[in-house]
């Protein structure tokens, strides 16, 4: 038999609380409730007095994180419509290869994209994790496309590289687990669909700096997404590796087109939250490139995001001391970090490295006004960093260098 648990702690009582022995209301609050107010207080103070120069300076020692790994979304896309800046052809493609989907995917089950006019959040899957039923296709998925090598997997899914039988355009097919979908929507129809599809949807409506999806599958453990997939082909990250740096003309060209792809974005409601060189596709014969891999996007809003998704190493300094973040801001500053990766072939916040914003390291090669454009986008103050529209009338982005 159990002994029998006391019903006070030994010793002297505790003393009350300070508030509490001079009979203050604000002892008569839930914890919890308290904490929000001392949230709300703190980030009022830090927002609205510039609290937040002085206190990111003073932490400037404390190392940030580093970039990700080479894992990457490596899956996708690009249109044979020309973007409003263009770089000049790159180098040859890298190749991988691994074995085919398995042959459950045959069953797979189309979803419908007919209306683009737009989606609104929707309540998710039903209560046994379904989403609503699509349509039967006439055809199997493994008599519309030829699965081929895997081009890229990791937390995202696997990539397969695949060919439309009808036609033979090549095609990316992306395999997402049902496990791991923890974001739902709804397309313009009302189907209910993951979240990715759905932002998806939202931004392919022909814009050439986009991905294009072009069909779903729903499969008993997951959902197939089947994609544009331009050859040949290879993620900026890739170019990197094997290029160092890229030349500031090329960088001028590339960043312009990424410029675009998230303006393009933007209008439609959709947030990337991830930009980075691996979810950027280039296709090496044009120079064209494509932004990719919408997983960790979500909806576009005004309001304040507590929930973070993307990569660690390019969230913002807002995120890393307050874990509170605006969405545009986040994406200027992921932009710059992505601009400075691409003339200077480094990663400007490495771990390991004293990171101090104010004093970011240039090479002799690199032009006063692309120096000036990243120190912007890399400004410690959220609220003096440029808008997107800003950005696209900067000098260096329309072409016109600084004295």
């Amino acid at each position: 038999m159990a002994p029998a648990v006391p019903l006070c702690r030994a010793g002297p009582p505790r003393p009350r609380p300070w508030a509490a022995r001079r009979g203050l209301a604000l002892a008569r609050l839930p914890a919890r409730r308290l904490w929000r107010c001392w949230a709300l207080l703190w980030g009022w103070l830090w927002d609205g007095l510039g609290l937040a120069a002085p206190w990111l300076r003073l932490a400037r020692a404390r190392r940030l994180p580093g970039p990700a790994g080479a894992a990457g979304a490596a899956a996708a896309a690009a249109s044979s419509a020309a973007s409003p800046a263009r770089a000049p052809p790159l180098a040859s493609p890298a190749a991988g290869s691994e074995p085919p989907l398995p042959a459950a995917a045959g069953e797979a089950r189309p979803g419908p994209l007919e209306g683009r006019s737009g989606a609104v959040p929707g309540p998710g899957p039903n209560a046994d994790g379904h989403v609503s039923p699509a349509p039967k296709a006439k055809e199997p998925l493994h008599e519309r496309y030829r699965l081929h090598s895997l081009l890229g997997s990791g937390g995202f899914g696997r990539v397969y590289a695949g060919t439309c039988l009808a036609d033979g355009a090549p095609v990316a097919i992306k395999a997402v687990s049902r496990d791991g979908i923890r974001r739902w929507g709804e397309l313009p129809d009302g189907t209910r669909a993951p979240l990715e599809i759905v932002l998806l949807d939202k931004v392919s409506n022909g814009f050439p700096g986009v991905i294009q999806l072009l069909e779903w599958f729903e499969l008993p453990n997951g959902f197939l997404l089947v994609m544009e997939h331009p050859e040949p082909s290879q993620d900026l990250s890739r170019l990197l590796r094997a290029w160092g740096f890229l030349p500031e003309e090329m960088a001028w060209g590339l960043f312009r087109q990424v410029l675009q792809a998230v303006r393009h974005c933007t209008s439609c409601g959709v947030l990337h939250r991830d930009i980075k060189p691996q979810n950027i596709l280039l296709h090496l014969a044009t120079g064209e490139a494509k932004l990719l891999d919408f997983g960790c996007g979500t909806y576009l809003k005004d309001t304040v995001y507590t929930q973070f998704a993307g990569t660690l190493s390019y969230s913002p300094p807002e995120w890393i001391y307050l874990k509170r973040y605006h969405g545009e801001e986040a994406t200027i500053w992921s932009l710059g970090i992505l601009l400075y990766q691409m003339v200077c072939g480094k990663h400007p916040f490495r771990k390991g490295t004293n990171a101090i914003w104010d004093q970011l390291p240039f090479p002799a090669r690199v032009s006063p006004g692309c120096q000036d454009l990243i120190r912007w986008c890399l400004s410690i103050r959220p609220s003096d960093r440029p808008a997107l529209e800003d950005l696209l009338c900067h000098p260096w982005v329309q072409g016109i260098p600084l004295p």
